[in-house]
């Protein structure tokens, strides 16, 4: 059974006053300073859950944090991202001592987005759905940037509120977001070894899932069933595919789909019927359209081509 504290905020006052910090500028968005925090929570672990979004670039030396099921050492500058109601919790090493972290966090309610641009568009950042260890690792340069924008942020609700004040914030995250949407393009390129590590496990888990015959059983594996196989989230794990491959994860399933089907066109006598039985298909015209769909062939005009 979990013991650690677990720390539920509703509002972002609630977390300012539970912090140690002053009451916040603005009630619905704040910028946080990690050194600014007088009552830390939690002596050695905590869980905690918002009811709104944040957006945190930390450091914490001898510290672990926790996101769901992963953890990850956060001795380098990172950013990572959480949406309202996910669970998020810190460690303490053992044997260690809790150095008081170090970065910046904004805090945002979703109220704050309503009636913006952002309100619809921020559902689209899959980021916000990673697992901590996905989290964003930032150059120097990159670090620089992104704290540039969230001192831009605080220094607009700090002056006078006017009715620009909320756009020319919406226009900062939309900024930080866009930024952060880039920076992860580049960290699934540069950081190959672990990407392709995935792709690698991946294509293990499809083979050894199409030859045990539960295709013909339960059909194709759904997103969620691989991305818990691969311990990485749904999101990443599309967002990596898109990255390296061009495809999003459904897309690369049925890639792989119609490849088993043209082998077994070409290399078996069984019939199209029987192929699509084996591959998951109830209906031999939903195997027809999606074959044609994919290669511009039906099925029978692709093994004639064989013969």
């Amino acid at each position: 059974m979990n013991s650690k504290p677990l720390y539920h905020f509703k509002t972002i006052t609630e977390y300012h006053r539970a912090a140690g910090l002053p009451k916040p500028a603005h009630p619905l968005i704040s910028v946080v300073h990690m050194e600014d925090l007088t009552r830390p929570l939690g002596e050695s672990s905590f869980n905690l859950i918002y009811d709104f979004y944040s957006i945190s670039m930390k450091r914490v030396k001898n510290g672990r944090f926790k996101y769901g099921q992963q953890a990850s050492d956060f001795d380098e500058g990172v950013l990572f991202f959480m949406s309202p109601g996910q669970v998020f919790g810190m460690e303490l090493e053992k044997g260690g001592v809790v150095h008081r972290p170090e970065g910046w966090m904004i805090l945002i309610h979703p109220d704050f987005l309503w009636n913006t641009s952002l309100a619809k568009t921020i559902k689209q950042y899959e980021f916000f759905s990673y697992s901590v260890y996905e989290a964003l690792y930032l150059s120097d340069k990159e670090e620089t940037m992104l704290t540039n924008i969230a001192q831009n942020i605080e220094n607009e609700y700090h002056a006078n509120i006017d009715r620009f004040s909320q756009n020319v914030i919406i226009a900062q995250l939309e900024l930080m977001l866009t930024y952060s949407e880039r920076f992860y393009q580049r960290q699934f390129i540069t950081r190959k070894i672990a990407s392709h590590e995935i792709l690698s496990k991946l294509e293990n888990l499809l083979g050894d899932y199409f030859k045990s015959g539960a295709l013909a059983e339960k059909g194709l594996p759904s997103v969620t069933y691989i991305a818990d196989s691969l311990n990485i989230s749904p999101g990443y794990l599309s967002s990596l595919l898109k990255s390296l491959t061009g495809q999003n994860t459904q897309q690369h399933l049925h890639n792989k789909l119609i490849e088993l089907a043209k082998e077994k066109l070409s290399t078996t006598n069984l019939t199209v019927s029987e192929i699509a039985y084996e591959l998951g298909f109830e209906h031999l015209q939903s195997f027809s359209k999606m074959f044609k769909t994919k290669t511009s062939f039906s099925p029978l005009e692709f093994r004639q081509s064989f013969n």
